[in-house]
């Protein structure tokens, strides 16, 4: 529920530890929630300076003059798209089968859309719902990508699209719904199937890898970058950081200076691309060695569903992960949200997706090695 976190300049910060404390699952960590809630309320502020600096030199009328052009402009961006586009749908499913679907009904006279969602299964049981919030997001991103131009992102580009978004769906959830995976690995699938519906590109690696080890002394959280969807014209490429991930990788001279850990192998997972005349970027594949016992846990998708390809592209390879163990016993880890215990010299592996094809492969001569390099490590 919504709770006060400053009253009259000051913080509460008593009173917000009382609440991380006595909430059914009480917080882990709740030093580490109040420097995060700090530094939103000292990034909000800053904003605030800013704005009221910019009114100060450029006067009111000027600066609200120019927030409606900058909304305006990408307004009429979004409503140029439109004119090109036509109706489309896409039928998805989560790794567990849960189904995701998206039409869009574009009015090319008026130069508006709707984007439909209805469709989509209920709300998980699992950390795999988003809010709508983050389904409004996603929409927000597809179409400013699809300008083609650079232009700030603000509210202007959602002003000719109506979203639908059933409540009780995984993509808008009735309170109580567990969202951490929310806007990682939901925002990542529903992206990939909007693009899809719009025909604009087959799908990236689809996830984020989140790959989170630690324990009482050291916590570690990235995600790991995979392939990038191929679309009409272009090659996929990889492994990068793809959609809405809008993270970068840790140096390794840094994870290893902070992290009592080496960074073995961080290489291209050749072949992980789905074929096609043009042909999805390959993902990437990370072997981490623990000097110190530690727990892992890998929150991911398309380990079951693979990144689908467009136009009778192939499919990209999905994704996977196992322990090494250091006597040289492999260990699977099950996708979505899977963990193992990791003891001195053992090594965690990582394997990305690759993206989606797009087109037959015989209209380019490439031949099917999207797969190539499959199979269950040995």
């Amino acid at each position: 529920d919504n709770f006060l976190l400053v009253e009259q300049g000051h913080l509460r910060e008593a009173e917000f530890r009382t609440l991380l404390a006595s909430a059914t699952y009480p917080a882990r960590s709740p030093d580490v929630n109040v420097a995060d809630i700090k530094a939103q309320i000292a990034a909000n502020e800053k904003g605030v300076q800013e704005l009221q600096r910019a009114v100060r030199e450029q006067g009111l009328d000027t600066v609200r003059a120019y927030m409606r052009h900058v909304m305006d402009n990408a307004e009429d961006s979004v409503r140029r798209v439109l004119a090109k586009l036509q109706d489309g749908e896409f039928h998805a499913a989560i790794d567990e089968g849960t189904p995701l679907h998206v039409a869009v009904r574009v009015d090319r006279a008026n130069r508006r859309a709707v984007i439909d969602f209805t469709g989509t299964g209920p709300q998980r049981p699992s950390n795999f719902n988003a809010p709508a919030a983050v389904c409004r997001a996603v929409v927000l991103y597809c179409f400013r990508a699809l300008v083609g131009e650079e232009i700030p992102l603000n509210d202007g580009c959602l002003k000719p699209l109506e979203i639908i978004v059933p409540a009780g769906t995984f993509l808008s959830p009735l309170p109580g719904a567990a969202v951490v995976a929310g806007n990682t690995e939901v925002s990542q699938m529903t992206c990939n199937a909007l693009l899809a519906a719009l025909d604009a590109c087959a799908s990236a690696q689809a996830t984020m890898n989140n790959v989170i080890f630690g324990d009482d002394t050291y916590q570690s959280y990235e995600t790991v970058c995979g392939g990038v969807g191929a679309g009409p014209g272009f090659n996929g490429w990889g492994p990068v950081q793809t959609h809405m991930t809008n993270t970068r990788m840790t140096d390794p001279e840094v994870l290893e200076l902070r992290y009592p850990v080496r960074l073995e192998e961080f290489s291209i997972r050749h072949g992980s691309g789905g074929a096609g005349q043009w042909r999805g970027g390959d993902g990437a594949r990370r072997r981490i060695r623990f000097l110190r016992a530690m727990q892992a846990i890998v929150v991911a998708s398309r380990r079951n569903v693979a990144p689908h390809g467009m136009q009778g592209g192939a499919a990209g390879l999905p994704g996977r992960q196992w322990v090494e163990r250091a006597d040289g016993r492999i260990e699977p880890i099950p996708g979505n949200s899977g963990s193992a215990d990791l003891l001195i010299g053992d090594a965690l592996v990582v394997e990305t997706p690759g993206g989606g094809g797009w087109g037959h492969a015989a209209d380019s001569g490439w031949g099917n090695a999207a797969n190539s390099g499959g199979g269950q490590p040995a």
